[in-house]
């Protein structure tokens, strides 16, 4: 089998199609998240701590001068993508207890034994008839 065959059987699988589609999602999602703690929940969290815009919350390092722009750690951004983190991972533990509760659900009612065929039937009331 040359590569580009093995490539395409490899490429072609339901699981990697899955995961692809899993991953674009999973990047759309990241971005309304951001944009939710970013544009929502920071400002009136900035507001009650007293009016702290917590995207420009910075520590200068060095100031800056006509030629160089100011070194600084940006922990307010920092702040935010933490924030962005929690509600993600907590979306995905909901998602992903969802998921293992609906395999509990399974599991737990299993289906009743197959009803034999009518010539397991028959050779069961054979076997009855020759024991006796």
């Amino acid at each position: 089998m040359s590569m580009l065959q093995e490539f395409k059987t490899f490429a072609v699988k339901g699981n990697v199609m899955d995961m692809a589609v899993g991953i674009i999602i999973g990047a759309a999602f990241g971005k309304i998240v951001s944009s939710f703690v970013s544009d929502v929940i920071m400002p009136p969290i900035g507001l009650i701590i007293g009016g702290v815009n917590f995207s420009k919350l910075a520590y200068t390092l060095k100031a800056a001068t006509d030629s160089t722009a100011a070194i600084t750690i940006n922990y307010g951004k920092f702040i935010q993508t933490l924030v962005d983190f929690t509600i993600i991972a907590f979306a995905i533990f909901m998602v992903v207890k969802a998921m293992n509760s609906l395999k509990k659900k399974e599991e737990a009612a299993p289906s009743a034994p197959p009803q034999p065929s009518e010539e397991q039937k028959l050779l069961a009331e054979i076997r009855d008839l020759l024991k006796k």
